[in-house]
């Protein structure tokens, strides 16, 4: 924790000053272009004043984290969650652990970004900004040619009717691809399977998890996928994490369950309201997801021009969401287009981006949970949350971890380790790990998928 405050929120910060001088300085140039008569003048010069305004406040934030200053309170800005952060923060105070170094790592970095938050809505012009949005489409654009490879495989998948509906066994070698490709995208084959290899699926399928396996951790996904054939036309909930090419993997993995499986109908999937985390998914950014996909013109020239059958399945498939938005079969959980911060429509989304853990939602925010409570599985995508801030041993049993989420819904977790909180591991295999040197809790290259089943499913 102590790396993540003195290195990573520092660089973050100087990306969100590097963002706003660009936007300030694009302005300026605006500015010059406009007569002294133009009504207009007078707007861009408020919003370049207030941009700088905010330049400042970010600017003094990364100069009192350095130095270990205490955390203050989020002004009362009209959005969420305000009242718990600062009840949060007296608390700290009394204990004497509200400064940058000794705040709860978890806490100080979920309070870093609603104060963030806090800065740009008590704005006029800037209340709508989302600083990271730029770098996460920048990141998305890169992934052009993962992206044209799987909806080919899709496209694949749906040739001849009913396709594989009717065909368990590469319908399970199929899940098992799309968990993969939740939790490492390169390791998956979807990526590069051939017409070929779709017409053996079993066999490829079963090399390519022996390669994996030795890579995760705690791998449940035999039993979730007996329980999704035991859902008769289910529903599946996402609690969405990073935006870009992840969320559109969360698309393809929902597509595939509701087009190629009989098992599932409907898909909602769970945004945070404000930026979150640089990378996590809002509401904003699931809309424009949809808009640039559909765009032939969003990803780089070469790439649509070497793979252009390619491109025309990324469409067809986009087409096909578009449409299960639509009708409901794909939905938001808040109206698509809710502005960042939220409204009165999006109240129960507000908990995502508090910075209690989830063992709490059923006391803490109850429309939060009466969202999942019916479910046929809820996918928990890589957030800490679900077992907190607390240095678990390794070993320690799922179920224990989440506390009373355990007994609430069906649902499964699926995660790369990035930090040192891990839970779910053998303690043989915890302490190997250990005692290679590798830093096998915070590097990426290891993940589980971990399901929970509440005490009512089989």
């Amino acid at each position: 924790s102590y790396e993540t405050v003195v290195k990573r929120w520092p660089i973050i910060l100087t990306g969100v000053v590097d963002t706003l001088h660009n936007a300030c300085h694009t302005l300026s140039l605006d500015l010059t272009k406009i007569g002294d008569e133009d009504r207009g003048k007078d707007t861009l010069k408020e919003k370049i004043e207030e941009g700088r305004a905010i330049i400042e406040k970010v600017s003094k934030l990364k100069y009192e984290m350095a130095r270990d200053r205490p955390l203050e309170d989020i002004p009362d800005d009209g959005e969420a969650s305000v009242a718990l952060y600062n009840e949060e923060l007296a608390a700290l105070a009394d204990d004497k652990r509200n400064t940058w170094f000794t705040a709860p790592w978890l806490f100080a970095e979920c309070y870093l970004y609603r104060l963030l938050r806090s800065f740009f809505v008590q704005s006029k012009h800037w209340k709508f900004q989302d600083p990271f949005y730029e770098q996460k489409m920048k990141t998305f654009k890169q992934s052009s040619n993962s992206i044209f490879h799987i909806a080919t495989t899709m496209h694949e998948l749906g040739i001849g009717g009913e396709g594989i509906k009717s065909d368990p066994e590469k319908l399970k070698v199929l899940f098992n691809e799309m968990i993969q490709m939740c939790l490492w995208y390169d390791l998956s084959l979807l990526t590069h399977l051939s017409q070929s290899d779709i017409q053996h699926l079993q066999s490829v399928g079963k090399e390519a998890q022996t390669a994996r396996q030795q890579f995760i951790l705690k791998d449940d996904e035999e039993p979730v996928w007996k329980h999704i054939q035991s859902l008769k036309k289910g529903q599946v909930d996402f609690v969405l994490d990073n935006s870009g090419f992840e969320l559109f993997t969360d698309l393809v993995f929902a597509d595939f369950l509701v087009t190629h499986t009989p098992y599932v109908s409907k898909v909602v999937f769970h945004p945070k309201l404000i930026p979150w985390f640089v990378s996590d998914v809002t509401p904003p950014d699931f809309k424009d997801t949809f808009a640039v996909l559909a765009d032939a013109s969003f990803f780089p020239a070469e790439g649509t021009g070497e793979l252009k059958p390619s491109a025309r399945h990324l469409q067809e498939m986009v087409a096909r969401w578009t449409s299960y938005l639509d009708n409901g079969v794909f939905s938001l959980s808040v109206p698509v287009n809710t502005p960042l911060g939220g409204n009165s429509q999006s109240t129960a989304a507000d908990f995502w981006t508090t910075s209690r853990p989830y063992w709490d939602m059923k006391t803490e925010a109850p429309e939060t949970y009466s969202q999942l409570r019916d479910s046929g599985l809820v996918i928990f995508k890589g957030d800490l949350k679900l077992t907190g801030d607390v240095r678990w041993p390794a070993w320690t049993p799922f179920a224990d971890a989440i506390g009373p989420l355990a007994n609430s819904f069906p649902l499964l977790s699926l995660r790369t380790n990035k930090a040192d909180v891990v839970v779910g591991v053998s303690k043989e295999v915890a302490e190997k790990l250990d005692s290679s040197g590798e830093k096998w809790r915070v590097d990426g290259r290891y993940g589980s998928s971990t399901r929970r089943r509440r005490a009512t499913f089989h």
